[in-house]
């Protein structure tokens, strides 16, 4: 089987990469695909993150093990990271710049014999040189809760306490 995935960098301007790949690619794979199709090396630090409809980030799944316990991209193969109900990924490359993309299955169709995969096939877009700013913002009311404590826990520690 093969999945025809897209790929849309998260930048004001549309920038979109249609590709095909094996179902049975492990995720390294796919990290090559999508990094070499928008022209990134493809060295650098990246993970993938599980994704709902709403393009919500769930669990990650690093390129290499970071000694949390996580499963890498050699570990899985898209086919069981992928189906036609969880069908979508959030792929974030160069943790320096934070390069993000929406990846998501488009279609599960037969092999091409007399293809090769992975095989890009559609481009639309330019990336820009430099990536876009991110806007982190918090969950509604975990500022406050950060920010106010009771009198008690601000005094529970003085500054000369640890020394």
């Amino acid at each position: 089987m093969i999945y025809r995935m897209r790929a849309i960098l998260d930048t004001e301007i549309d920038v979109i990469r249609d590709f095909e790949i094996k179902a049975t690619a492990k995720l390294e794979e796919l990290h090559d695909s999508v990094s070499q199709s928008f022209g990134f090396a493809g060295n650098e630090m990246a993970s993938f993150y599980r994704s709902d409809e709403n393009w919500k980030q769930g669990e990650e799944m690093p390129l290499f093990d970071m000694g949390l316990g996580s499963e890498t991209f050699n570990e899985k193969p898209l086919n069981k990271v992928l189906s036609e109900n969880e069908n979508r990924l959030i792929y974030v490359y160069d943790f320096l710049n934070l390069w993000t993309f929406f990846i998501e299955l488009m279609e599960i169709t037969e092999k091409d014999i007399l293809k090769d995969y992975p095989s890009l096939i559609f481009s639309h877009g330019e990336v820009p040189e430099t990536p876009p700013d991110k806007d982190f913002e918090t969950e509604q009311g975990f500022d406050k809760d950060l920010n106010e404590g009771s009198k008690s826990d601000q005094d529970e520690f003085e500054g000369d306490q640890f020394y």
